[in-house]
């Protein structure tokens, strides 16, 4: 049983079906479904049914799926581990950060962890927290930034605690309130980001405990269109305070959310009890003790630029 033919069967099960896998691993289908097959011959089972463009685990592939999960996780640690062994100068840091909020949190830390660890390369995937928690569990990635709560199975480190801030159309009834809870938004249609954005599990679990469920009318990955679709008045929209604060619209208002079991809780993750490098320690280490600059909004920043 070989390394590659584990990986791509996984690929093929994150991604949804062989197509989306050839593209994530830069592989071509064929290869793909190739790899698949010789696994499949392997074992002497079918792990895969396939139903026209798309495939369903079998009992089999849920078993193999997740004993090739581990054996790929304890690869990747086992790399790791015998690189600080051999003392290299040079590693890796094999890093997950999500769409939202990344860029003024972190992006000022690169440029830091980069001067001072110049023979670290960084490896950089971008996904949801959902998405990434899944991402690091299979062990391609050391690091991740999600959203807390997480489950068990990661140990983490608080980076950002931030209220979220409501958007509304400014000529909304609400947009004039000072603070707005959740049962005052029970009849206003939501805009919510993509599946595998952990901030709308926290949004939709918020109203799940207070008894509804609400209409979601848009949803996006990109930040500047859900601003954009609240200014419009199609909807009510949810985003971290400071994000919020960075991606000022004129017309859009924004009221804070007064629910604590809401607040935006940033965090870096790490699989329990995984082997960390010391490309990864390093990491931990600056963004505990880093202070991120105050956040200038953009329109600011642009007016600075030009004097």
């Amino acid at each position: 049983m070989e390394i590659r033919t584990l990986r791509a069967f996984v690929e093929v099960v994150r991604q949804g079906g062989f197509s989306q896998a050839a593209k994530a691993v830069s592989a071509t289908q064929s290869t793909i479904s190739k790899a698949v097959k010789q696994l499949e011959d392997e074992i002497g089972v079918p792990l895969l049914d396939r139903i026209g463009h798309r495939s369903r685990l079998t009992a089999a592939g849920e078993i193999v799926l997740h004993r090739a999960q581990r054996i790929l996780t304890e690869r990747e640690d086992l790399i790791a581990e015998l690189g600080e062994l051999r003392g290299l100068k040079r590693g890796t840091l094999r890093l997950g950060l999500p769409p939202v909020g990344s860029d003024v949190l972190f992006a000022p830390l690169f440029a830091v962890y980069s001067k001072r660890y110049p023979g670290i390369d960084i490896r950089l995937v971008e996904y949801g927290s959902d998405r990434l928690e899944e991402v690091l569990m299979s062990g391609e990635i050391e690091l991740a930034a999600s959203l807390l709560p997480v489950s068990d199975g990661f140990e983490w480190q608080e980076v950002k605690r931030e209220p979220l801030t409501v958007l509304l159309a400014p000529d909304h009834p609400l947009a004039r309130r000072r603070s707005l809870d959740l049962a005052a938004l029970r009849e206003q249609p939501f805009i919510l980001f993509e599946s595998g954005f952990a901030l709308n599990r926290i949004i939709l679990e918020a109203c799940h405990r207070r008894g509804f469920e609400p209409t979601v009318v848009a949803r996006s990955s990109q930040i500047d269109f859900i601003v954009a679709l609240a200014a419009t008045g199609m909807g009510v929209a949810f985003l971290p305070r400071m994000i919020a604060e960075q991606r000022k619209h004129r017309s859009v208002a924004r009221v804070r959310l007064a629910e604590t079991d809401t607040d935006w809780r940033i965090a870096m993750i790490w699989r329990r009890g995984a082997f960390l490098s010391h490309a990864a320690r390093v990491w931990l280490d600056l963004v505990a003790t880093t202070r991120v600059p105050p956040l200038v909004p953009a329109k600011q920043r642009h007016a600075a630029a030009k004097r």
